[in-house]
């Protein structure tokens, strides 16, 4: 087939020592860079030498398309003759093909059907670098298949970058596959870096800053200028893409604007694949499908802005979201590259040099950010539940892996163990994610087969439904075939997934008429504003006639995601409480906003922000909720701590949102004591009533404990709230509810937790009051156990030679003496130090202003009293 060929691309003088390496070692790797010819030339010079088909995988539909349509016009044929493909919904064969070009993830497909490949020769893994998870599995299969099943199958894995070690390891085993390199005739593209003027908003799960659209647009306005040829454009989105579009559409007569992204009809993507037809120059805004594979042909220029849009899952809360990321190193020198394929040229990057230098190398291979239910689902199926043993570039995150077993077992399409079940096998056949499978099979027997496919539909592409947040309103707006081409592609993925579902089950649509707007005569046989069927279809149970489409899409989003569910939090409000936990708002304006309940098919949330965005959703009553999460359903009783308070109540939720409560009458007096307890733990003592008298006993027993030994019990607030069983044990046993801890005796609970013989020791080694010399009993403050403080005034400790002290003799009080009006005048542990040095200065100081109180010289000898002379007359 190569012969046919008269191309020369810069691959083809390696395409020899590729095959020499197949014919050696049965598996080999080839790196050439993009625009080399790898994709093109290597299945023809792979046909040429073995018997049977050669099949190619592309990661998307868009490139497999592509490659087969250039092979075919190479060899002068129509697609579908020699050379054919086969995606999603749409096969292009004959008995004559010899090169068929796949999806990865049709490949999977094939290879679970019949490890074998029966009738296929070599097959070649292409762009095998960017690491989508389809391609992941592809590759382990293949490399597993061929090892115990087909040792005579080539492998080839084709890579546009050097980083080749790891994929060598895993084709060849034992001793690594064969490398071969292309050498790059790419033409030299200089480089331009055009910053936005002003900083911009680091990119994330919100929208892309307007200010570098505002720049991007500039700079195609510039390249334009600047240089000839075609300008492609490097975009994160489809949105992104529309938005500058607009921006750029006054240049429509003079340019043509072409968009490319995943979303579009392959006519429509096509279109930008082909040379110009007339004298217009063409600006193609394109995500990054066109990084690699596909040739955009006559671009002379790229401009870059330097994002990338890719999966992220929440674990904890089970939403995904696309986020938008900085490009890395490696992407922006693929897209460059662009440029160069038939002549030199020119990138406009829309960032910095140094902030190219902060960029990360590579992109994050998939398996590291994804959802990987799916992922588990196609290890299951293949038998190796946790991957062991499979030639996977990278293991999978063990948490990531965790949260999809769990969600697959739910399902029921695995066991305890991980092995797959035959419900498992039912859902991995249908060809969509798990939990969608799972609505379409569950949600046909009850409000049909038809309308269980198109909503499934629906959710698995996003995109259809068209703008708004109303996913039924995007479900008739595909009915109606307002947007031709979304209502194809929808359509086929509609009969597609109808004839996954078991054969003769499920007959009939089971859809009742929706609902007319308002201001609209209702159509003849349409169902009553209250869903009743006003007639009833044989052959069609009479329970699927009284679910509307708003209903029937309840259900089925519901059965795909029963965690997301949602009860709005107030009357008419646009804040809701998912199932799962979560909340989540409606965005302004939102037609759904007052909806007591929605099915959310769609909602993302931004790292840090308190609630989820709802992108897509539609309402649903609770007894369709009720039906669609029934495992979330639970009705239990519980006594504990809430808000503060004992509650004793029986409570009916679904997941997280509480349905129906109802008062207890009876509890369990321990479950009233556990909740008691538990309070006490969460709110702390001070829901005690501690009194001087409690806290001054608490003082004394840290005292003795910080003094004499560790029998003495710890009274902190983590020992007394371990502790509280013990001591305030009766107290919780009489306990109802947060009231009667108010009432305790604390002072009585806590001597609770001294034995009887130190309970007998307490006041002598920490007496709660000391006599003075004049015979007063002051109380002493133990606030600090390691210094106890006796204030006392002065003239009441004439004739005391030394401080007291207590502990056994082991610990001196600190004295605070007072003057007469009670203010410190001096703070001593060494009293009769302050009698020789101190008394003088205080003596000289006050007897002036206190003429009435004593002042003896020598304070020894001096009668002590807590009195003043009477006032002469």
């Amino acid at each position: 087939m190569l012969s046919d060929v008269t191309l020369d691309l810069p691959v083809r003088p390696t395409l020899p020592a590729v095959l020499t390496a197949l014919d050696a070692a049965g598996a080999a790797v080839l790196v050439a860079p993009p625009g080399t010819g790898k994709t093109t030339l290597a299945p023809l010079a792979v046909a040429d030498r073995v018997d049977g088909r050669v099949v190619i995988a592309q990661p998307r539909r868009v490139a497999a398309r592509a490659a087969a349509r250039r092979m075919a016009d190479l060899l002068g044929e129509r697609v579908g003759d020699r050379v054919g493909y086969a995606v999603r919904g749409e096969r292009r064969v004959s008995p004559a093909t010899r090169i068929e070009v796949v999806t990865t993830g049709l490949l999977v497909r094939r290879l679970h059907h019949d490890p074998e490949l029966p009738g296929t020769g070599a097959v070649l893994l292409d762009e095998c670098h960017e690491r989508q998870l389809d391609a992941d599995l592809a590759l382990a299969f293949t490399v597993e298949a061929r090892a115990t099943l087909r040792p005579d199958l080539w492998l080839l894995a084709m890579s546009a970058t050097p980083d080749t070690d790891r994929f060598a390891a895993l084709l060849g085993g034992a001793t690594p596959a064969p490398v071969v390199r292309a050498e790059s005739a790419l033409h030299p593209v200089r480089r331009i870096w055009t910053p936005p003027p002003r900083p911009v908003a680091p990119p994330g799960a919100g929208p892309v800053d307007r200010a570098l659209l505002d720049q991007v647009a500039a700079t195609v306005r510039r390249a334009l200028r600047e240089q000839d040829g075609d300008v492609l454009v490097f975009l994160p989105g489809a949105g992104e893409i529309a938005s500058v579009a607009g921006r750029l559409a006054d240049l429509r007569d003079t340019v043509a604007l072409l968009p490319l992204h995943g979303r579009q009809r392959g006519a429509e993507q096509d279109a930008a694949l082909r040379p110009r037809t007339d004298d217009r120059r063409r600006v193609v805004l394109s995500t990054a499908l066109a990084e690699t594979s596909l040739t955009v042909p006559g671009v002379r220029t790229v401009v870059d802005a330097g994002l990338s849009r890719v999966p992220r899952i929440d674990l904890a809360r089970g939403l995904g979201a696309l986020v938008t990321v900085p490009v890395s190193r490696a992407a922006a020198t693929q897209r460059a590259g662009r440029a160069g394929r038939e002549a030199p040229g020119c990138v406009y990057r829309c960032w910095s040099e140094a902030t190219h230098e902060r960029l990360p190398a590579r992109p994050e291979p998939e398996i590291a950010t994804a959802d990987l239910t799916g992922f588990a689902l196609e290890l299951a199926a293949w038998g190796s539940p946790d991957g062991v043993g499979l030639a996977l570039p990278d293991a999978p995150p063990a948490a990531a892996m965790t949260v999809a077993r769990d969600t697959l077992e739910t399902l029921g399409a695995v066991d305890a163990t991980g092995r797959i079940t035959g419900r498992g096998r039912a859902i991995a056949s249908a060809g969509a994610h798990p939990r969608l499978a799972r609505a379409l099979l569950d949600a046909a027997d009850r409000v049909g087969g038809d309308r269980a496919a198109e909503v499934v539909a629906l959710l698995a592409e996003e995109s259809a439904a068209g703008p708004g947040d109303d996913l039924v309103a995007g479900w008739r707006r595909l009915r109606a075939g307002v947007d031709a081409g979304a209502t194809a592609r929808w359509r086929a993925e509609v009969r597609r997934l109808r004839a996954a579902l078991p054969a003769g089950d499920h007959a009939g649509s089971g859809r009742v008429r929706a609902t007319p707007a308002p201001g609209t005569a209702p159509p003849t046989g349409s169902a009553s504003p209250t869903g009743a069927a006003a007639t009833s279809r044989p052959g069609v149970p009479a329970d699927r006639e009284r679910l509307t489409d708003d209903l029937a899409a309840g259900l089925v989003v519901g059965l795909a995601y029963p965690e997301r569910l949602a009860r709005v939090r107030r009357p008419g409000g646009s804040s809701y409480l998912m199932t799962g936990g979560t909340a989540a708002e409606l965005a302004a304006g939102s037609g759904l906003a007052g909806a007591d309940w929605l099915a959310v098919a769609v909602a993302d949330r931004r790292p840090g922000a308190p609630s989820a965005r709802i992108r897509r959703a539609t309402g649903l009553d609770e007894a369709t909720a009720r039906e669609a999460a029934g495992p979330l359903l639970s009705t239990r009783r519980e006594v504990g701590w809430s808000d503060g308070d004992v509650v004793a109540r029986e409570v009916t939720r679904l997941g997280a949102i509480e349905l129906v409560t109802r008062r207890l009458d009876r509890p369990d007096p321990a479950e009233i004591t556990a909740a008691l307890l538990t309070g006490l733990r969460q709110e702390g003592l001070g829901l005690l009533p501690w009194t001087p008298a409690a806290r001054g006993l608490r003082e004394r027993m840290a005292f003795c404990r910080l003094h004499l030994d560790a029998e003495w019990p710890d009274v902190d607030d983590e020992a007394l709230l371990a502790a509280a069983p013990t001591w305030l044990g009766p107290e919780l046993a009489a306990g109802r509810r947060r009231a009667d801890l108010s009432r305790v005796d604390v002072t009585s609970a806590l001597r609770r937790l001294l034995p009887w013989a130190q309970a007998a020791r307490l006041d002598e080694f920490a007496p709660e009051r000391i006599e003075v010399p004049s015979g007063s009993r002051i109380r002493v403050d133990y606030a600090d156990p390691a210094a106890p403080v006796l204030a006392v005034k002065l003239q009441e400790t004439f004739g005391w030679p030394v401080a007291p002290r207590i502990a056994g003799g082991r610990v001196p009080v600190l004295l605070h003496l007072l003057s007469p009006a009670g203010r410190p005048v001096a703070v001593t542990a060494d009293l009769a130090s302050f009698w020789r040095t101190g008394y003088p200065q205080v003596r000289a100081e006050l007897r002036g202003r206190y003429p009435r109180h004593p002042w003896p010289e020598d304070p020894d000898t001096a009668t002590p009293t807590r009195r003043a002379a009477p006032r002469r007359r």
